[in-house]
């Protein structure tokens, strides 16, 4: 029995470390949600360099799924928190 709980408790401590809280305010959502469809739409630049194509392709994305999740890693990282703004 105490076995089974500590399992539990180490499970529960990493659960912990991939939980994402909200850092992305109302307009930042909205703000990205814009810039995705407006670089995932046919309205995207479009650049001689593939690279760059992927890479606005990419950021797009990334854009797309943050305004969903109305979380950023990078506001995490630097420690901003635009959640209630």
């Amino acid at each position: 029995m105490n076995e089974s709980l500590s399992l539990l408790e180490t499970k529960n401590k990493h659960l912990k470390l991939f939980h994402m809280n909200q850092n992305l305010g109302k307009l930042d959502r909205i703000l990205r949600f814009a810039l995705a469809f407006w670089w995932l739409g046919p309205w995207a630049p479009h650049y001689d360099a593939n690279w760059a194509n992927l890479a606005t392709a990419f950021i797009g994305w990334v854009a797309l799924i943050e305004s969903f999740l109305g979380w950023c890693g990078l506001h995490r990282l630097f420690g901003v928190d635009n959640k209630n703004q």
